[in-house]
């Protein structure tokens, strides 16, 4: 019996989690010592920390629906320590700079592991590593060279597996290979967002939810209901940034979708393996992610239409039939014995992507305005690293601490061009991943070692490498 897949509602992860009652939103205008714009994982975490460290701070958090609406309530759980941008920063700060940010990203897991743990957030965590997989030679061979770099940027814990032992761990049908790293986790995205939103109110930060900011400037966070204003204002916006005045062109907003399986019986398990409950990934130019869930289902994801024209986002996360097709034949290439498996849940979600590929920090300390994001995809973990980073900046500028070593990092006041206007934006992207899907069909065809040429030209075009 097939059962309905339920399309949109935000996302699997809220249906079973339940959507949070609501917050009350802002009533006129009002003051604080930092207003923060977004009540995702980069604004909490942000407030979390500066609460903490400097208690007396009066801090007011500004969320347009509710806190993890976007997409810190609908990602793939993946809580590792891939960072977007890093090789471009080993160019443009030297390699022992990019090896300081990816050692901070390492630890970083493990930091929001201990936060979760000390604040009593029960968010499924398990500690199982990241497992990327490669199922044609073309994928190998990049799956080789990207354990070599890892291996250069200090990643001295991570393995290369072979066919066999890669089935050990996952039996993804005609796998020869996979890299393995411990410094990765898998989370249920809304229990992380809904226990940190509460720990933040616990240390008596004031949290506005359906309050959208429509316009941020220098110590001002204007939206409909009245404008806070405040020394710092920090804007932790990712994939919905295209929404405030002014920033339409500054952080493309792209589509990834999800679906999720019913839970899997213990026979089917027994077929697939994946006791780790490892991250799953792979080495295709148009990646996968997933994760085993607490409840047994497997949640897998992808790029589906990556992008909306005019920078548009979602309502209620209702991804395309078309998509949900492809994430399901996806999930039948890696598990064939899946084939007659319900999808119980499918969802999109938006994520913050700059002109260069390259997540970044920045507190600019003429005008007090701060932000962060352009996490590409792996902002789980990354948020915290920000939100810690941005912490710091604050601190120092306002005379309440130094210079520390994450103020220090590569990625610190990065500046990046604006995005193309429409309908160049539009056409680029969407013809980006056009090519990305032939390269990874013409490769699973082809069995050459080399990287599909096309994808190749798209990866320098786009500024992605």
């Amino acid at each position: 019996m097939t059962t309905r897949t339920i399309n949109g509602g935000i996302s699997f992860w809220y249906a079973q989690d339940g959507i949070p009652a609501p917050r009350e939103p802002l009533t006129g205008d009002a003051t604080a010592d930092v207003v923060i714009v977004g009540g995702g994982y980069t604004g909490l975490w942000t407030a979390y920390y500066l609460k903490k460290a400097v208690p007396f701070l009066d801090i007011a958090v500004l969320e347009a629906r509710f806190c993890g609406y976007g997409a810190s309530g609908r990602n793939g759980g993946w809580l590792y320590n891939g960072i977007a941008g890093r090789d471009r920063y080993a160019r443009l700060h030297g390699r022992d700079a990019a090896v300081r940010l990816q050692r901070a990203m390492n630890d970083t897991v493990d930091e929001v592991v201990r936060v979760a743990a000390e604040e009593s957030i029960d968010a499924d965590v398990h500690q199982g590593g990241v497992l990327e997989v490669a199922y044609t030679p073309a994928q190998l061979s990049r799956l080789k060279a990207f354990h070599a770099a890892e291996l250069e940027f200090g990643e001295k814990d991570r393995l290369l597996l072979g066919a066999r032992e890669t089935a050990e761990r996952v039996r993804v049908a005609g796998a020869v290979g996979s890299g393995w790293t411990p410094h990765g986790a898998r989370v249920h995205p809304v229990k992380l967002v809904k226990g940190l939103a509460a720990a933040v109110e616990a240390l008596g930060v004031t949290v506005y939810e359906s309050t959208p900011v429509t316009e941020i400037r220098p110590k001002h966070a204007v939206t409909p209901y009245g404008t806070v204003r405040a020394p710092y204002v920090l804007r932790c916006t990712e994939g919905f940034t295209a929404s405030l005045k002014g920033q339409r062109r500054a952080w493309l907003p792209m589509n990834s979708s999800m679906i999720a399986t019913e839970p899997l019986p213990a026979e089917l398990w027994e077929s697939i393996g994946w006791a780790g409950r490892e991250t799953l990934g792979d080495m295709a130019h148009a990646y996968m992610y997933a994760q085993r869930t607490a409840d047994d289902r497997i949640a897998i994801g992808g790029r589906g239409v990556p992008y909306r024209f005019g920078s548009r986002t979602d309502n209620d996360g209702r991804t395309q039939p078309e998509t949900v097709e492809a994430l399901r034949e996806i999930l039948i290439r890696f598990f064939p014995q899946l084939a007659g498996v319900s999808v119980t849940h499918a969802w999109s979600g938006v994520l913050g992507v700059p002109r260069d590929w390259c997540a970044t920090v920045t507190l600019d300390r003429s005008t007090g305005l701060g932000w962060a994001g352009g996490y590409v995809g792996s902002g789980v973990a990354t948020a915290n690293l920000a939100a810690r980073t941005l912490r710091d900046l604050v601190r120092q500028d306002s005379g309440q601490g130094g210079a520390t070593e994450l103020t220090a990092l590569p990625w610190v006041g990065h500046r990046v061009r604006r995005w193309e206007p429409e309908p160049f934006r539009w056409a680029g992207v969407r013809g980006m991943y056009a090519a990305y899907r032939g390269a990874d069909r013409r490769e699973l065809s082809a069995r050459s070692p080399r990287t599909d040429r096309v994808a190749a030209i798209a990866d320098r075009v786009s500024g992605r490498h």
